[in-house]
Formats: C-alpha cells, sequence, structure tokens
C-alpha cells in the first residue's frame, strides 16, 4: 500500500486502531519506530482481511494456541477441583470421625485412638492418587474438644503444561466439635431405702453410690467439665462455652419431693387443712392478785445457851488509892451486856398460812435467825495470895431469834379461758407465718397452739408439699380437668387456693386415738395427748434447671443425695415435668434461652424399684388412712408392692398418665431401670418412655455405661467449617 495524501481522505476509511499520532511537517505524517510498526501491523491485518486467497488455513493455524490454553485450562481446573473437593470431603470425614470417637474423653485416651480413627476415615474417603493427584498428606489435632483437620495433595497438570504450570498444591481445612444445642436436662432420680443395697453382691458400690458416679459421669460428657469420679474416656476440660446453654435440674423422690422453698411465695396457700389437733377451753373465774408489803409482827427470843465465862482483865489494886480499890470500884469496872445480834441469814418463810376472803388475801408466816450476845461480871479476890484482885469476865448468849410476819395483798378476779381438751380432727391451719413478705423468701418454722395443753409449739418445714385437688378415677389417660395435682402447667393464683400447693408439715400431724390400731376417722374431743403414728420422709430439696459451671458444685449436691422411704414414681415425674415445661410454672426461664434460642428438653427418669406404698405414709396427699383423696373414702385404703393395694394402683395410673403428658410436651423421656429382671415393671417403663429410650442396667457397670450412652445421644455431633 503506498504513501497517501494526508489531504485527501483514503478510498478505503482508516480505522481508529490503525491511526496513530500524526505529526504533520509540511503536509507529511511522521512516525515514531513504534508506530511504524504498528502501522506495519495494521497494514498486514487490513491486507489479509482483504485478501480471501488462501488465508483461512493461517487463521485456524493461529487460533489453536489461545484454544488450546483455554481447554487445557478447563480440564486441569476441573480436575483441581475434583482432587479439592474430594480431600475436603476426606478431611471432613476424618474430623467427624475422631470427634465421634473422642466422644467425652479426651483426645490422648487409648494411644490417641480418635486420631488414629480420624486417619482411617480419611483414607478410606480418598482413594490413591486421586485424578493423578500425589504426595497425599493430612494431620488431625485437638484443641478445647475441637478436632481440626489439615490435607494436602500435589496435583500434576496435562495441557497446562506447555504454559509452563507442571504442577498445583492444593489444601483443605476442617473440624469438628461436639456442640451441644442448647440443652435442658431433668434429672428424676429414685432415692428410696432400696438404693442403700447393692444391685448384684458382685458390686463394690451400693445402688446409691452408683448413682452418684453415673451421674457424675453424665455431667463430665455433657458439660465437658472434669470431676474427681474416675470416668470412662478421661478426664474433659474446656466446658461448653458461652454460645451455648447447658442447664442440668434435679427431682429426687421417694414418698415425696422437697420442692417448696424453690416456688415464689404465692404458689404456696396461707391456710392449709392438716390432720391435727385443737386446744379447747372452759372459762373460768381467775383472780390476779398485787402483792402487799411484808410487815414484821413481832421478834421472840428462842431458849438461850449460855457459853464458859472467860476472863478478859486482871487488875490488883492498893487499899490506900483513892478511889479506894475495893470490891465496889472493881464492880465499876464491868461493862454493859451487849444487844442480841445476828449471826447468820434470815432463813425461809415458815409456817405459811393464807386467809383469803372475797379479793383480800392476807399470808402469815415467820422465819429463824440465829443471834448472839455477850454478858460481863466481876471476881474480887482479897487473899494473901491475890490481895484485892479485880478480874473482869465475858461470856457469849446465843439463841434463835424468830421474827413473825403478815402482808395482805389486793385481788382483781376476771374471767379466763382455761385448756380442757383436745379436739382431733381435719381441720385448717393459718401457714402464713412460713412466709417472709420483707425479704421475700421463706421461713423454716412457725408458732402454733398445738403443744400440750394448748402451749405454744414450733413447727419446722423442710420444704416437701402437699398437692392440690384431685380425683379419684382408675385411669388417667387423658388428665381429667378435675385433677389439678396432675396438671403440670397450672400456674396457682392467690384468688384460687385450689391451684396452690400447702407446705407437708409433720409437726401438726395427730392421728386420733394412738396407734394405728386403734386409729378413729371421725373427729374425736378428749383430753389424752394422742401422738403422730404416721410415717414422714422428706427427701433432700430438688434443683431447678441452672447452669452448674463448677464440678464441686455439682459434685456435692449430687453427693449428698441418701436414700429413705417408699416408692411413689408419680410425685416426682410430676415434679421433674413442671420443672422443665417450657409451658408451666417457670415459662419466663425454660420456654427460651436469654438469647431467644430454642431449647432441646430431656427428662431422665432413674428407678430400682417398683411403686411401693403404706397407707400410714405422710405423703403429698395426706396421711392416706385418714385423708383417702385418691382412694374411695369409704373403705380403708390398701397398699403394697408393684401392683399391690388402691394405693399404688393409684401411683401405677397416675405415673403412667404423666409419662404421656411429658412426651405429649415434645421432652424426650429417657427411663431406666436399674435392677434384677422385672418383666412387670420393665414393661411399664418402657412403656413410659420416648420409644427407643428405654434402658437397663443390672449392675453398677451397666448404670454408667447406660447414663454414658444417654449423654453420647444427647451431645449431638455438629461439623463445623
Amino acid at each position: 500500500m503506498g504513501a497517501r495524501d494526508v489531504n485527501h481522505p483514503p478510498s478505503t476509511p482508516v480505522s481508529p486502531t490503525q491511526c496513530m499520532a500524526l505529526n504533520r511537517t509540511g503536509g507529511q505524517a511522521v512516525m515514531s519506530d513504534r508506530e511504524q510498526s504498528a502501522k506495519g501491523a495494521g497494514a498486514w491485518l487490513t491486507r489479509l482481511a482483504r485478501d480471501t486467497r488462501g488465508n483461512t488455513m493461517a487463521i485456524v493455524a493461529m487460533s489453536l494456541i489461545p484454544l488450546a490454553g483455554m481447554v487445557g485450562g478447563g480440564v486441569d481446573i476441573s480436575r483441581m477441583y475434583i482432587v479439592k473437593t474430594r480431600l475436603q470431603h476426606a478431611c471432613d470425614a476424618g474430623a467427624l470421625a475422631g470427634r465421634k470417637q473422642m466422644g467425652g474423653g479426651t483426645w490422648a485416651y487409648n494411644g490417641y485412638e480418635a486420631r488414629t480413627q480420624a486417619e482411617k476415615f480419611f483414607d478410606a474417603n480418598i482413594q490413591a492418587n486421586p485424578y493423578g493427584a500425589n504426595t497425599v498428606t493430612k494431620a488431625f489435632t485437638e484443641n478445647a474438644g475441637k478436632v481440626t483437620g489439615t490435607a494436602s495433595a500435589v496435583l500434576p497438570m496435562t495441557i497446562m503444561r506447555i504454559f509452563g504450570r507442571t504442577t498445583e498444591t492444593l489444601a483443605v481445612t476442617c473440624d469438628a466439635e461436639m456442640r451441644l444445642p442448647n440443652t435442658d436436662v431433668m434429672f428424676v432420680l429414685d432415692v428410696t431405702g432400696s438404693m442403700a443395697s447393692k444391685a448384684v453382691s458382685t458390686d463394690t458400690q451400693t445402688k446409691i453410690e452408683a448413682l452418684h458416679s453415673a451421674v457424675k459421669c453424665f455431667y463430665e460428657t455433657v458439660a465437658r467439665l472434669d470431676t474427681t469420679e474416675n470416668c470412662v474416656g478421661g478426664a474433659p476440660s474446656g466446658g461448653t462455652g458461652n454460645t451455648v446453654q447447658v442447664r442440668f435440674g434435679f427431682v429426687p423422690y421417694s414418698v415425696n419431693v422437697n420442692v417448696g422453698k424453690l416456688l415464689p411465695l404465692d404458689f404456696i396457700a396461707d391456710r392449709w387443712s392438716y390432720q391435727s389437733r385443737e386446744p379447747l377451753y372452759r372459762k373460768e373465774q381467775q383472780t390476779t392478785w398485787t402483792d402487799g408489803t411484808p410487815t414484821l409482827v413481832s421478834g421472840v427470843q428462842g431458849t438461850e445457851s449460855t457459853g464458859n465465862w472467860s476472863t478478859q482483865n486482871t487488875i490488883s489494886g492498893q487499899a490506900n488509892q483513892t478511889p479506894a480499890q475495893d470490891q465496889t470500884w472493881c464492880a465499876g469496872l464491868v461493862p454493859e451486856n451487849t444487844e442480841w445480834a445476828a449471826t447468820g441469814t434470815e432463813g425461809s418463810r415458815q409456817n405459811v398460812q393464807t386467809t383469803t376472803q372475797g379479793t383480800t388475801r392476807v399470808t402469815t408466816w415467820y422465819t429463824n435467825q440465829a443471834g448472839a450476845r455477850y454478858e460481863y461480871r466481876y471476881q474480887w479476890t482479897n487473899t494473901s495470895s491475890n490481895p484485892r484482885r479485880c478480874q473482869i469476865q465475858r461470856r457469849t448468849v446465843t439463841s434463835t431469834l424468830r421474827r413473825n410476819y403478815s402482808q395482805t395483798d389486793t385481788g382483781t378476779t376476771v374471767e379466763v379461758d382455761v385448756f380442757d381438751r383436745y379436739r382431733y380432727a381435719f381441720l385448717e391451719k393459718d401457714v402464713s407465718a412460713l412466709k417472709d413478705r420483707a425479704s421475700n423468701t421463706w421461713n423454716s418454722s412457725f408458732v402454733t397452739n398445738t403443744g400440750n395443753n394448748g402451749a405454744a409449739a414450733t413447727i419446722g418445714w423442710d420444704g416437701c408439699i402437699e398437692e392440690r385437688p384431685t380425683v379419684r378415677q382408675a385411669t388417667y389417660s387423658p388428665i381429667p380437668s378435675g385433677a389439678k395435682d396432675l396438671d403440670i402447667d397450672l400456674v396457682p393464683s392467690t384468688s384460687d387456693s385450689t391451684t396452690q400447693w400447702g407446705p407437708m408439715l409433720r409437726g401438726l400431724i395427730y392421728t386420733r386415738r394412738g396407734s394405728q390400731s386403734n386409729w378413729d376417722l371421725a373427729p374425736v374431743e378428749t383430753p389424752s395427748n394422742y401422738g403422730n403414728s404416721s410415717s414422714y420422709s422428706c427427701p433432700p430439696e430438688a434443683r431447678l434447671l441452672q447452669r452448674w459451671d463448677t464440678a464441686s458444685t455439682f459434685e456435692t449436691y449430687v453427693d449428698n443425695l441418701l436414700p429413705t422411704s417408699n416408692t411413689y414414681h408419680d410425685i416426682g415425674l410430676l415434679w421433674g415435668a413442671r420443672f422443665i415445661s417450657p409451658t408451666g410454672i417457670f415459662r419466663a426461664q425454660n420456654q427460651f434461652t436469654p438469647q431467644g434460642a430454642e431449647i432441646e428438653r430431656h427428662l431422665i427418669f432413674m428407678t430400682d424399684g417398683e411403686a411401693c406404698t403404706e397407707n400410714y405414709n405422710y405423703t403429698a396427699y395426706g396421711v392416706a388412712w385418714f385423708d383417702r383423696r385418691q382412694t374411695d373414702e369409704g373403705s380403708v385404703p390398701t397398699d403394697g408392692c408393684l401392683t399391690t393395694g388402691t394405693i399404688t394402683q393409684q401411683v401405677n395410673a397416675r405415673t403412667a398418665a404423666l409419662c404421656t403428658a411429658v412426651k405429649n410436651k415434645n421432652i424426650t423421656l429417657w427411663v431406666i431401670w436399674f435392677g434384677t429382671s422385672n418383666s412387670t415393671i420393665e414393661d411399664m417403663l418402657e412403656n413410659c418412655a420416648t420409644s427407643g429410650r428405654f434402658f437397663t442396667a443390672r449392675n453398677s457397670t451397666d448404670l454408667q455405661t447406660t447414663f454414658r450412652s444417654i449423654a453420647d445421644q444427647i451431645s449431638q455431633l455438629r461439623l463445623t467449617k
């Protein structure tokens, strides 16, 4: 293409890319070397574009180079993506398997068994030299319960080699931790008398000791805090952190539950009725006397007793002295006899006599007091051997002094109540003094007039409660509306005492007519002082759901759970449900976490025995023989174990209804039977439990294994990246 006159436009338009910066010098375009080169390339491409003679092959050949780069890059990038995905999956699987193997134990337990498991799962999830990758490495570590993995592989390039990229190193990270959801765990634990024995003779622990160990190991697994217990899996550490809420609560039960002092003051009624007594009085005229002043009426000296004379002074005189020292002179030297003087304290009143006439009362008496005085005399001697000798002599005279007194008192007559007899019956009592309104706390006792002869008596309260009104039925599924005692969520109201509970007060209970063989259902009025021959037991105080961030506090509570009395399953399960329910009396604390998050709920119900009742037990429903709140009013309730007795049948029926009610609240109900095989009770308990959540433990080792298994299932595994 020849040079063109810049003053005339070319016949073919010039594209902007062909136009370089032009310097006009004398009408000619002057260009730099670079501009010249660019212009030449542009001109060549222009000619190529115009020339259709055989340039297709060249164009195709030139386009193969970038096309190969794009295709080769796509192939190798796809291989890199697939290999990295494989690495990530294998790393995730290894971390997950390692953390699951670690469970509630430690990373180093059993020769780093958890790490070995992680590596096995990694290897199983990545084939040898995947897509040509080599030098595959992996490493798994643990810190504060979190397993972290790293993995890498070197991948040789294929087509990209022609561009100088021979290999690519791919690396991934992964981690897995046993992260609990927000979790509430309520333990309903049998602490009845049979727990003091061993499950089997070969056990080294009693059942209650085995329970202590199992619950503490459960805590280690779920709370991730170490106790002094020697648990399988090694010592945990680190806790659950602040991002998750894990709470534990307890309801130990036997005949009753100790929950009263955990409740707000208004949940307990101010007045409650008991099988008790009250004093009855009669009216009498009684004079109150104002004492007068004792008056000394007379004094009388008793018989005198004299001592021997003793010489006090001897004087020898002369006849020619003045005054004459003769017998008269000697007599003048004798002192006066002394007056009577007391030598001891005045004695007590003797011969007290009282005469009353109207409102005047005269009392007379006398007292005795020892007294003494001195008598003096002289002895005159005028002999050749003792001329003109004057001796002054003294002796002691003793006697009893008697003083006669009189006192006149003035009386005021009033009518007063005097104890006459007791009335024994089902009586309403004011129990509001147990509430300290000023401090919003509970008092442990109050004073009533139920003591002997109407005297004041201090009535103590351990914290156990009496239940709300119920109905008498053979079955409670569904729970009838009248059975307020079985209503898990009914919140008490001060305007309706039937929604409140009463304090269980052993000191107010008096069983009519002494021993059980003489009990009388009818009220009795008598001066006889009957006692209380019912049986009473109150287990350790329950605990509301709470965080237990200090292992020693948790241990102390668990170790203080001690066995006592009979087995009433229904009352334990009932209050365990009330304490964990998200829609009941503790809704504000239980419905959500403080941050508004959802909570998973688990109730663990453990027992070593069938229901076992006595009609003389003082229970949450009163003394069964007298109160008959659950059984036929017209007949004496019968007792027994397993299925024997009307009271036992009521316990079983109510327990079954409560099991259903708990499960209907989306609470996982775990049930553990701790003892020898018993198909009847085991069938009952299995029906009680959430499906697949019933366990049997035949000995102490089984019990710890069972609790650990439940803990592992509650501690759900969460994969984090």
